[in-house]
């Protein structure tokens, strides 16, 4: 998989914001992408070295349109922990 296929696009949340205070960054990823394949990507994309990679597949939300019933999409996201002194700038920037 190509690391542009693995790495969706990066969390911006207030969570996200208190973790980037500590080194760590978030990711929406591909749900089929493994934490090497992540760890990879992530060094490969923005020229970082990364320590630890953490990840959580999220199920969609059950939602209602009148009498149908369906799920919103899920998707999987992944904490990475950057070494001491590096950051991402693309994502401190935004």
């Amino acid at each position: 998989m190509r690391n542009e296929r693995i790495i969706k696009r990066a969390l911006i949340t207030e969570k996200a914001d208190r973790l980037r205070e500590r080194n760590c960054y978030q990711f929406e990823v591909a749900k089929k992408a493994n934490k090497r394949e992540i760890k990879e990507a992530v060094e490969r994309l923005f020229n970082v070295n990364v320590t630890d990679v953490k990840t959580a597949n999220f199920r969609g939300k059950p939602k209602r349109m009148g009498i149908s019933f369906g799920y919103t999409t899920g998707y999987k996201k992944a904490t990475v922990t950057l070494k001491p002194g590096q950051k991402i700038e693309l994502i401190e920037g935004a």
